[in-house]
């Protein structure tokens, strides 16, 4: 995919979807790393059903220590892999209150140092929360980045350092909502519906038209 593709790939998307949104649920930055922390392996619609459970109850550091790890971990038991992140969740309470004042820190480096958050879920919450230019790759970024040719890698790191070079600086911000998004709901793993895709005439590989098929 050539710069004038990627531009109009993004042009498009931005047209359909001028401010796009994570669909996890959240009121503050510490519910969004909360909810960002427990997607790992589950589905955005699962995390918002745990969450509307325990956010009610605990949506701060502090909240979630007086629930006790057992007691957390009563709320997340519809998520998979609970106890684990009952457990990382609970001890990112503790840093966070010991550590940062009981406010989610800001710094990549800070995030990162949290128990069950990676790469990925700090540039979630730098980007969301923090309005900053960083590339989330999931599974949907990573497959979308290759079989587009917007930004091909053998791995997510690579992946992501192509978007932050190819993707044009007006739309670096909302980009990853848009690819995830994208990946989600059109250029899907099993079948993307290229007959659906607003943005095939900038993809290196859309699938033939049903015309096309016909011929």
């Amino acid at each position: 995919m050539n710069k004038t593709a990627i531009e109009g790939f993004f042009a498009t998307l931005k047209a359909a979807n001028p401010s796009p949104q994570t669909e996890l649920e959240y009121a503050s930055v510490f519910e969004l790393l909360a909810a960002v922390l427990l997607s790992a392996q589950a589905t955005d619609v699962g995390v918002n059903k745990a969450t509307r459970r325990l956010f009610p109850a605990a949506n701060t550091p502090a909240k979630i220590l007086a629930l006790g790890e057992d007691g957390l971990a009563d709320y997340l038991k519809t998520i998979g892999l609970y106890r684990t992140k009952a457990k990382n969740l609970y001890k990112t309470c503790q840093i966070i209150l010991e550590q940062h004042g009981g406010r989610v820190p800001r710094s990549r480096e800070a995030l990162e140092a949290l128990p069950g958050v990676g790469r990925k879920t700090a540039n979630v919450v730098l980007n969301v929360a923090f309005g900053e230019p960083t590339m989330a790759v999931d599974t949907h970024i990573f497959r979308v980045g290759n079989r587009t040719g917007l930004a091909p890698g053998k791995n997510v790191l690579e992946v992501e350092q192509a978007l932050l070079r190819r993707v044009p600086p007006a739309y670096l911000v909302d980009a990853h909502h848009w690819l995830i998004l994208h990946g989600r709901y059109i250029c899907q793993a099993r079948r993307p519906l290229c007959e659906r895709c607003q943005v095939r005439d900038f993809c290196d590989n859309p699938a033939p038209t049903m015309a096309g098929n016909a011929s």
